[in-house]
Order: C-alpha cells, then sequence, then structure tokens
C-alpha cells in the first residue's frame, strides 16, 4: 500500500514558497542560533573597508545558511501533506542578500523517478530578491516512501 500521493505530482508543478524581508534583526538571529558571527554578516566597517578578493559587497550579507534553511522549510512544508521526505539540498548563491532584501524563494518539479524500494522527485530552486535578480539557485531530491503491508 502506497500513502503517498506521489503519482499527482507532475512535471512542471510549481512549488510557491513564502516571500520575507531579511532583516538585520533576521540575520542577528541567525548568528546568535547558528554560533556564526564572521564580521560579513554584522560588522559594516568590516564590510567597507575589505574586499574578497574580486568581490566588493555594499555592506553586510545574509548567510547562505539563513536562506538554505529557508528552502528547507518552504520543501518541509510542501512535501509533508503529501507524504514525502526531504532528503537533500544542494545550493549555489550567485549574488549576496542584504537587510532589507525581500527574497521570494520558488520549486519546480523537474523529473521523477521510481526505485525497487521509493519513488522520488527532483526539485529545481531559484530564490530572487525584491528586483527579479536570481539571488540563489538549488537542486532538492525528496523521497515518497513505498510502505509495503
Amino acid at each position: 500500500m502506497n500513502f503517498s500521493n506521489y503519482e499527482d505530482i507532475k512535471i512542471g508543478e510549481i512549488i510557491d514558497g513564502f516571500s520575507i524581508e531579511i532583516t538585520r534583526e533576521i540575520i542577528q538571529n541567525f548568528a546568535e542560533a547558528s554560533l556564526d558571527f564572521n564580521p560579513l554578516h554584522w560588522d559594516d566597517r568590516f564590510m567597507k573597508e575589505t574586499s574578497f578578493g574580486k568581490t566588493k559587497f555594499k555592506g553586510i550579507i545574509s548567510h547562505g545558511m539563513l536562506t538554505f534553511s529557508l528552502i528547507t522549510r518552504i520543501m518541509t512544508d510542501w512535501l509533508l501533506p503529501r507524504g514525502g521526505i526531504h532528503r537533500r539540498l544542494e545550493t549555489n548563491w550567485i549574488n549576496p542578500i542584504y537587510p532589507g532584501d525581500r527574497i521570494t524563494i520558488q520549486g519546480k518539479v523537474f523529473d521523477k523517478k521510481k526505485t525497487r524500494k521509493s519513488q522520488w522527485v527532483l526539485i529545481k530552486i531559484e530564490v530572487k530578491n525584491q528586483e527579479k535578480q536570481v539571488v540563489g539557485t538549488g537542486e532538492a531530491m525528496a523521497e515518497f516512501p513505498i510502505f509495503k503491508e
């Protein structure tokens, strides 16, 4: 017996996430929770006086893992009611996220696979800021276990 609705998921299906403004408070709270106090995320003076190789930021930036956690939340919210389990997420950060940026995360099912023991859904992830600029991309994998009596 199969308790998931894997069969109802279609290639091309869109997973709409929420939109959230990334504030200094959110960045600070994430730094405290993750113990990541890299000056990239909290020290304005450091960010104005420092360049990173060929990169120069216009101020502090959000943690990549903060966005990673928001993607995970969206995936879990979409998967759990359908009987799916979030198994993997790979991300690529293209542009920085600054305090005051509003990001929107969206997924799109691009493949489905069945194996002898389970069923899998592959999802492309895209993160955009308020200017519709892509700030991150990724690929997620979800499992829809096959339950046997």
